[in-house]
């Protein structure tokens, strides 16, 4: 009888730290941080997006393109691809512009790099979304050259499943900022 109470004894010690150790996970697990918020936000955006595309400074010939964006969740949900290119065009980084943009959570902050066809890439970093629809990224960095631009801002508002705007803001040498604004609507 002795030896059962001292086995019970210390198998109780032993489990205690084991259920803190447990409640202490679930409850940091159910505490996301801002950053993965907003990032879980953006992954409900997976699947494939066109729309109308507005610019400002005004550009006919880029107005009459129609942008399609492709999202993709990958590598074990902690990353999101975007890809961005004119609807019905061909996949030729030759031929046509096809930048793609990752987006992931680094520690407490939601990170975006674009992937330009200017040939280098921005890292920008989310602010915390106040409304939890919108998710806005501010420049933080450039890899690579900048003689023909970078881009230097994007915001991402979901209206609703099937809708969604982004607004991209390059900047062009000499600083004037180039406004791309995107309205796109679920295809797939």
């Amino acid at each position: 009888m002795r030896i059962l109470r001292r086995v019970l004894s210390v198998t109780v010690w032993m489990s205690v730290p084991l259920v803190v150790l447990c409640v202490t996970f679930a409850q940091s697990a159910a505490q996301k941080s801002d950053a993965q918020k907003s990032f879980t936000l953006l992954k409900t955006l997976a699947g494939t997006w066109e729309g109308q595309l507005t610019m400002d400074p005004h550009d006919a010939d880029m107005e009459r393109a129609h942008p399609q964006v492709t999202l993709r969740v990958t590598s074990r949900g902690n990353a999101l691809v975007h890809e961005m290119k004119e609807a019905g065009t061909q996949d030729d980084p030759n031929k046509y512009d096809h930048p793609v943009t990752m987006l992931y959570v680094d520690g407490d902050h939601l990170t975006l790099i674009h992937y330009c066809d200017a040939g280098n890439r921005p890292r920008m970093v989310a602010r915390t979304s106040k409304d939890e629809k919108t998710v806005e990224f501010d420049f933080l960095d450039l890899s690579g050259g900048n003689d023909y631009g970078h881009m230097y801002h994007a915001v991402f508002t979901m209206i609703d499943a099937n809708h969604h705007i982004e607004d991209w803001t390059y900047m062009m040498p000499g600083d004037k900022p180039v406004h791309a604004h995107m309205d796109l609507q679920r295809k797939s």
